[in-house]
C-alpha cells in the first residue's frame, strides 16, 4: 500500500467511528418510524422534564433535571423530596423504559395514581413497579426485589436486575385492570386489579390503611424520587 494513502485510510476510519459512536447515543429518547405509526409517544424527550410535574404541584419539576440523556433525581440541588408525575392520565397503556440507580438504591414506578389534596403521596393510591439495587438489603425479601409489585407480588419468573450504574428495561402492560411487569425481557408479575382476591392480598399489608390504594384501573405513572439517586430514560408509551 501506498505511505500517503495511510493517513487518510486511519482518517476514514476514525470518521466511521466516530458516526458510528454517534448514532449509537442518537437512538436514546427517540422513537423510530415504524414505532410512531404503531402509535408510540415519547414521555421523556431527552433534554427536559416536559409532560411532567411534581405530585399535586401542577406547575414545577423541581428537584429533576434532564441530564446526559437522562430524566433524574438532582442530587446536587436538591431542596425537597416529590415523585415526578405524568401530566396526563392513562388507562389501557403498554409503558416502556430504561432506569439505573446509585448503589444500594431504591426505587419505583407507580401506575393509576390519584392527584387529590387528601392523597399526600403517589403511593397512597398507585401500585408499585419495585426498581431495586441487587446490591440492596431489601433484595432478600421477594416481595421488594425489582420487578416485583411492591409490598405484594413477588417475581412470577426469576429475573435478575443488573448492578448500580447499569441501564435496566422494563415494561408495564395494563389491559382493563389486568397489568403485566416485565425486568429485562422477563414476565415477572401478573396482576388483576379488578378482582375480590387483589383487594384481600390489599389488605394483608400495610397498604390496606390507604383506602384508595389499588383501587383504580387508571391515573397518571410516577417516578418516585430516590434521593441519592435515580435515573430514567427512553421512557414510552402507547395507548391501547
Amino acid at each position: 500500500m501506498p505511505q500517503h494513502i495511510t493517513p487518510c485510510l486511519f482518517l476514514f476510519c476514525g470518521i466511521l467511528l466516530l458516526t458510528a459512536a454517534c448514532t449509537d447515543t442518537q437512538t436514546d429518547n427517540r422513537l423510530t418510524k415504524e414505532e410512531k405509526a404503531q402509535g408510540w409517544t415519547l414521555l421523556f424527550d431527552g433534554t427536559s422534564a416536559a409532560g411532567w410535574h411534581l405530585y399535586n404541584k401542577k406547575n414545577t419539576t423541581a428537584g429533576w433535571i434532564a441530564r446526559d440523556g437522562a430524566l433524574a433525581v438532582d442530587t446536587v440541588n436538591k431542596t425537597e423530596v416529590n415523585d415526578l408525575v405524568s401530566d396526563k392520565a392513562y388507562t389501557n397503556f403498554d409503558l416502556q423504559f430504561e432506569w439505573k440507580l446509585s448503589k444500594n438504591g431504591n426505587s419505583g414506578v407507580f401506575i393509576n395514581v390519584q392527584e387529590r389534596p387528601d392523597l399526600t403521596t403517589a403511593w397512597a393510591s398507585g401500585p408499585e413497579y419495585q426498581l431495586l439495587d441487587p446490591a440492596h438489603a431489601d433484595n432478600a425479601h421477594p416481595v421488594k426485589k425489582a420487578g416485583a409489585l411492591f409490598a405484594l407480588d413477588a417475581q412470577k419468573n426469576p429475573a435478575v436486575a443488573r448492578p448500580a450504574g447499569a441501564w435496566n428495561q422494563s415494561r408495564i402492560k395494563q389491559v382493563n385492570g389486568k397489568v403485566e411487569f416485565y425486568l429485562n425481557g422477563v414476565l415477572t408479575v401478573q396482576e388483576d386489579f379488578t378482582t375480590p382476591s387483589w383487594q384481600d392480598s390489599v389488605k394483608r399489608t400495610h397498604f390496606k390503611n390507604f383506602p384508595e390504594f389499588g383501587k383504580h384501573t387508571s391515573g397518571h405513572i410516577a417516578l418516585q424520587d430516590w434521593a441519592s439517586g435515580v435515573a430514567f430514560r427512553n421512557i414510552k408509551i402507547k395507548e391501547l
